[in-house]
């Protein structure tokens, strides 16, 4: 085979293995519950769309999130009544798809903005349902004129789907921005989405508090918006299923005593803005995991059996929580072991 066609194949190749890899990670990232940022592939756009059963199912899956649920069942609902009046030749009632998704690092905003595309793209409300992912860094520029570029060509790679803008409070910072493009980006923003209505949902989402400034920076802002969901914070025993599930996936298993440790370090953890939720979960079993790669290594590892390279012990979990504790805090990210005793 000459050089240039074998060269073609590897990258053809290459190509259909990582479109499979990439979206086998962000379908697991999803079903534990977390949000996740990766890239769209080739993979992904090939990918034959699933029925509305089948993404309710997945969204019924997730770990708590009750009231959320309830309401995106309630939007998806409404649209489908309104599809059938059109059907039958009667006037639509004026309603704006676009939500507001007010909630803390780790409650799911991302992963349910994706099960929400593809419920509008499987009802027939979107061509695509697909999700575009951005942030302000994607739609603000560095001069003037470069905003409202950036800002329509995020729009229009979303036609089809749903532009989900995250920490879209990020568009007015506080205080007087004299050199600030975020204002053009929401004006430009607002116009995609009264002009493109029947092509593209925007989505927004952040804090909850940032959010209702962020809302309130422009009078025509808000009532774009058909819904605002909040996403709550997962209890202690939700954090404990998410994090067995995490386990499970990954063909791990908790030891016994390990939801018990697990309870204790949960209400243990400060439950604030910048506490990580399902990804404290995430990070706290990572850690677990390198915990009992240092633990098995001690001893003979040739001779370890299938139980013992799958279990993660009450041990490893407090190790983990160690290392949580003594690396800096960051969003998403809050330390579980010098705070509130229980």
């Amino acid at each position: 085979m000459a050089p240039r066609e074998r060269l073609r194949k590897n990258i053809v190749k290459a190509g259909k293995l990582a479109g499979k890899t990439t979206k086998k990670v962000r379908q697991r990232a999803a079903d534990r519950g977390f949000d996740e940022k990766l890239p769209t592939t080739l993979g992904d756009k090939l990918a034959p769309p699933r029925s509305l059963e089948d993404v309710q199912a997945e969204l019924d899956s997730l770990v708590g999130l009750d009231s959320v649920k309830e309401q995106v069942a309630t939007q998806i609902a409404f649209l489908q009544v309104q599809d059938r009046r059109r059907e039958h030749g009667l006037d639509d009632i004026a309603t704006s798809r676009h939500l507001v998704f007010k909630g803390n690092p780790g409650t799911g905003k991302t992963t349910v903005a994706r099960l929400l595309a593809e419920m509008y793209g499987s009802i027939g409300l979107l061509e695509k349902g697909h999700l575009v992912e951005v942030d302000r860094a994607g739609l603000v520029g560095k001069y003037v004129g470069h905003t409202a570029s950036k800002t329509n060509k995020a729009a229009k790679r979303a036609h089809g789907g749903v532009l989900f803008i995250d920490e879209a409070y990020a568009l007015s910072p506080p205080g007087i921005q004299t050199n600030d493009f975020g204002a053009e980006a929401i004006e430009t923003l607002i116009k995609r989405m009264e002009d493109n209505r029947d092509k593209l949902v925007v989505v927004v989402a952040g804090y909850p508090r940032l959010m209702e400034k962020f809302l309130l920076s422009n009078p025509g802002l808000r009532s774009r918006f058909a819904r605002e969901i909040t996403f709550p914070d997962y209890s202690t025993s939700e954090l404990v299923q998410i994090t067995a599930k995490i386990a499970e996936d990954l063909d791990f298993h908790l030891a016994p005593g390990c939801e018990k440790a697990l309870e204790k370090i949960f209400r243990r953890a400060t439950r604030n803005e910048a506490f990580g939720n399902a990804r404290y979960a995430r990070n706290l079993f990572e850690q677990a995991l390198n915990r009992q790669a240092v633990r098995l290594s001690t001893g003979n590892v040739a001779g370890l059996d299938k139980n013992a390279v799958t279990e993660i012990t009450v041990a490893d979990l407090e190790a983990a929580v160690k290392v949580l504790d003594e690396r800096p805090q960051t969003k998403g990210d809050a330390p579980a072991g010098k705070l509130r005793r229980i």
